[in-house]
C-alpha cells in the first residue's frame, strides 16, 4: 500500500498565467496491523492539467465531436488519460510531465517531488453555471507494477484577469522590483511580479470613482433618484448605493435590489432561437419608503462567484435589478385620521392602488486577489489516495 499525497502550497485559487506548484508527497506507511513489511514499487507517475467544459443539453447545441478521442481507457491499459471517467470535453490541456519512473519505497520511506505548470492564459475561468460550466483539475497518475491506473485529482479555481496577456515585463531585471536577501527562480520571480501587477491593475480599475446620478421615473411622473459611485468592482467588495424620494412626485411605498449574474449563450449555440437567458440573484435588500426621504443599500459580491466573461459559448455578465412599488394616489391619501377628538391617530389605509417598475443597471465585476479568494474555497489544498 502506498499514500499519495498533492498539496497546493499557496492555496487552490490561482489566476490565468501564474505558476501552479504542487508537492506530491508518496510514502509507504507501516500500518498498526502489520507484523512484516516489505518494499513497495511504484512503475511511474505523471502529471497533467486539464478543464473540463459540460453543457446543459437542453440549452447549449454544441458540434458533434470527431469522435477521435475517447475519455474512457480500459482500466488495465498503461496509457495515461487524465479525464478518464469526466462528464463534458477536455476543452484545454498541458503537456503532460513525468514524476519518475521505477520508485522503491521502503518501509515508512516518503519521496517527494514538486510539479510545477503555467496556467494558460487564453482559458476560461472557473464557472459553474445553469448552461455551462468549466472545471479546472490537476490530476496525477500512477501505477504499481502488474496493477491499473490510479488517477488523483486536485480540483482548484481559475480566475482570469484580461489584460495580463498583453503585458510585457522588463527585460533588464535591475530596473525591475525585487527582494534582495531573496534568491528567486527565474519562473517564481515572474509568477509574483504577475500576481503584484494583477493587484495593481485591479486596485487601478476598481478605485475610480465619479458620481453617477439616474433618475426614477415611471409614466406618471418623478419618483426620486439613484446614486452610485463607481460601477466597476472586484469580487468581494460591496455595491453600495442611496435614494433620494424627497424630490419625487410619485411616493414610493416599497423597493428592492437585487445583485444579478446574466448567464446567455451565443446564438449559435443555442438550443432554441431567442431562448431566455438564465439569471442568478447573489444577494438582495427590500425595504418599505413610504415617507423616506432617503435610503441606502449595500450589497456584498462574494468571493466564491465568477467575475464577468465571455467565451466563443457563454457570455456572464452582472447588474443591478431594481423593483420598485409606487402609490397611484397622493401622498396625502396614505394615511387617514383615525378620530376627531383632540388626541389624533392617523392609521395607513386597508387598500390602495400601487403601481409597479423594474430597471437594470449593468455593473463591471472583476477577479480578486486569488490569495484572498482562497479563503472561501470549496476546494482543499490538500488531496489524497491510497494505490
Amino acid at each position: 500500500m502506498i499514500e499519495v499525497l498533492a498539496k497546493l502550497g499557496r492555496g487552490p485559487v490561482f489566476l490565468a498565467g501564474e505558476v501552479l506548484e504542487c508537492v506530491i508527497t508518496f510514502t509507504n506507511p507501516l500500518s498498526a496491523s502489520s507484523t512484516s513489511a516489505s518494499s513497495e514499487m511504484l512503475a511511474w507517475a505523471s502529471a497533467q492539467i486539464h478543464c473540463q467544459f459540460h453543457a446543459s443539453e437542453n440549452r447549449v447545441a454544441l458540434p458533434p465531436s470527431d469522435g477521435s478521442k475517447h475519455d474512457v481507457q480500459a482500466e488495465n491499459e498503461t496509457v495515461f488519460v487524465p479525464n478518464r471517467g469526466e462528464r463534458g470535453q477536455c476543452i484545454l490541456s498541458t503537456p503532460p510531465k513525468i514524476l519518475f519512473c521505477d520508485l522503491q519505497l521502503d518501509p515508512r520511506e516518503s519521496k517527494s517531488y514538486s510539479y510545477c505548470e503555467t496556467l494558460p492564459i487564453d482559458g476560461p475561468p472557473s464557472f459553474r453555471g445553469q448552461s455551462v460550466k468549466y472545471v479546472y483539475k490537476l490530476t496525477i497518475g500512477c501505477q504499481r507494477v502488474n496493477s491499473p491506473i490510479k488517477l488523483l485529482r486536485v480540483p482548484f479555481r481559475v480566475l482570469v484577469l484580461h489584460g495580463l496577456k498583453d503585458y510585457q515585463f522588463p527585460q533588464d531585471e535591475a530596473v525591475a522590483p525585487s527582494n534582495p536577501f531573496l534568491e528567486e527562480e527565474e519562473g517564481l520571480k515572474k509568477d509574483s511580479r504577475l500576481a503584484d501587477l494583477a493587484t495593481e491593475l485591479l486596485m487601478v480599475a476598481t478605485s475610480r470613482r465619479s458620481l453617477h446620478l439616474y433618475n426614477i421615473s415611471n409614466t406618471r411622473g418623478k419618483v426620486g433618484t439613484f446614486c452610485i459611485f463607481k460601477t466597476m468592482y472586484k469580487i468581494g467588495e460591496d455595491v453600495i448605493g442611496t435614494f433620494n424620494f424627497s424630490e419625487g412626485d410619485i411616493p414610493c411605498l416599497q423597493f428592492s435590489v437585487s445583485l444579478q449574474t446574466e448567464e446567455s449563450i451565443q446564438e449559435e449555440f443555442q438550443r432554441r432561437r431567442g431562448q431566455p437567458v438564465s439569471f442568478s440573484t447573489h444577494a438582495r435588500h427590500q425595504e418599505s419608503c413610504l415617507h423616506t426621504a432617503q435610503s441606502s443599500f449595500s450589497l456584498p459580491i462574494p468571493l466564491s462567484s465568477t467575475p464577468g466573461f465571455t467565451t466563443n459559448i457563454v457570455s456572464l455578465k452582472w447588474r443591478l435589478h431594481f423593483e420598485f412599488v409606487t402609490s397611484g394616489e397622493s401622498a396625502g391619501t396614505c394615511l387617514v385620521r383615525g378620530s376627531q377628538s383632540e388626541a389624533v391617530t392617523w392609521t395607513g389605509v386597508e387598500q390602495m392602488e400601487v403601481d409597479t417598475f423594474s430597471w437594470d443597471l449593468p455593473i463591471k465585476v472583476l477577479p480578486t486577489n486569488p490569495i484572498l479568494a482562497s479563503y472561501v474555497s470549496q476546494f482543499s489544498s490538500t488531496n489524497s489516495i491510497t494505490i
